[in-house]
């Protein structure tokens, strides 16, 4: 018979190689899948992990894309992690991301054609709020009513997503578009463009947000008060409260930051990589950041370098698809089995494999 049995204190070791074996069982059970497809499951594996950093055929292009596809991963899972560390569930970072780009698109398509230095910051701080005011919601109606933050957090995604089509053709939509869906186009707007800081790196503001993010969380987390207080909320909710910490301000703090940070990704993706405000702008990011979180243990520097693994799934999935034919739910499922490995092999963190009969008492 096998029976897990909890140990006395998590395994420092499982924590550590947690990561490494849940890539090792994804990689083994995505050859299999892509195999019963038809695919050369090597092939597939190479093309996903290998060719867009070393292939000088797509190299070129791909190795500024992994910055460009990272930064947002890494910027909302930094916020997302703090919220989990404390035991604060914040499944709504893409309702977020979305609403942190429309506010931060509307505060700079109002001043349009101005040309001036403010109008950037602006949208970047109208982004920030954007986010927050929307993390605010399940915030305020978990402290206040004790309302579950995971479905509140999770169905504002579609209301957000709602109101994204609703000014993609409506109050955002460009005058000058004939009559297509979607805003002007902001990246070639001089004062809102998020434009590359050195040619041909992918470097744009929102990867220096996102790693200003990570250092600013790993200071909180390891150097502050207020990091204490988190980790002893997650890890022993009735010691918090004895301890002194008021877990309704922490609800909100934790919402607010994952928030703001989301909506720091949505407004510097619009105002660079997707340049406009559009239907599909929206494409999974604050979903996907979910699995980076857990990717790097919660951890500010573990999720900089998951966000950089993910962002290299993103990209050679892409390659995978257009040069092997392999289906984008493919793709999607593949990455998908990250999380799943992960929280399964995550459980010999907690408990020990035991074999032998059973004995009854």
């Amino acid at each position: 018979m096998i029976s897990l049995v909890r140990r006395p204190q998590p395994s420092r070791v499982w924590a550590w190689a947690t990561p490494i074996l849940a890539v090792l069982l994804t990689v083994i059970a995505g050859s299999l899948m892509f195999a019963a497809l038809g695919k050369d499951p090597v092939a597939a594996i190479r093309t996903i992990f290998y060719d867009p950093l070393f292939d000088p055929q797509f190299a070129g292009y791909s190795r500024p894309q992994l910055l460009v596809k990272a930064g947002p991963l890494i910027l909302i899972a930094t916020g997302l992690a703090l919220g989990f560390k404390a035991g604060v569930w914040n499944i709504g970072a893409e309702g977020q991301y979305i609403m942190g780009a429309i506010a931060g698109a509307a505060a700079g398509l109002a001043l349009y054609p101005i040309e001036a230095t403010f109008i950037f910051p602006l949208m970047v701080i109208a982004g920030a709020l954007g986010g927050w005011i929307w993390a605010m919601i399940p915030a305020i109606l978990k402290t206040r009513f004790n309302t579950n933050e995971i479905l509140v957090s999770l169905l504002l995604v579609y209301v957000a997503e709602n109101l994204l089509a609703s000014v993609a053709v409506g109050a955002l939509r460009n005058p000058e578009g004939g009559g297509f869906p979607g805003s002007r186009n902001l990246a070639q707007w001089a004062s809102s463009a998020n434009a590359e800081l050195i040619a041909d790196t992918g470097l744009h503001w929102g990867v220096v947000a996102a790693i200003i993010a990570v250092i600013f969380a790993y200071v909180l987390l390891h150097r502050h008060l207020t990091g204490v207080h988190i980790r002893l909320a997650g890890q022993a909710p009735r010691a918090a409260r004895f301890a002194g910490v008021n877990p309704n301000r922490l609800v909100v703090f934790c919402f607010a930051i994952s928030g703001a940070l989301a909506g720091l990704a949505g407004i510097f993706e619009v105002t660079g990589p997707a340049g406009q405000i559009s239907i599909d702008f929206n494409v999974g990011y604050g979903f996907t950041a979910i699995i980076v979180a857990f990717l790097g243990r919660l951890h500010p520097v573990g999720i900089l370098l998951a966000g950089l693994l993910m962002a290299l799934t993103y990209i050679g999935g892409e390659l995978a698809s257009f040069m092997l034919g392999i289906p984008a739910a493919a793709i999607q499922a593949f990455q998908g089995m990250l999380l799943f490995f992960l929280l399964a092999v995550d459980v010999l963190t907690h408990y020990s494999i035991r074999l032998g009969s059973k004995r009854l008492a």
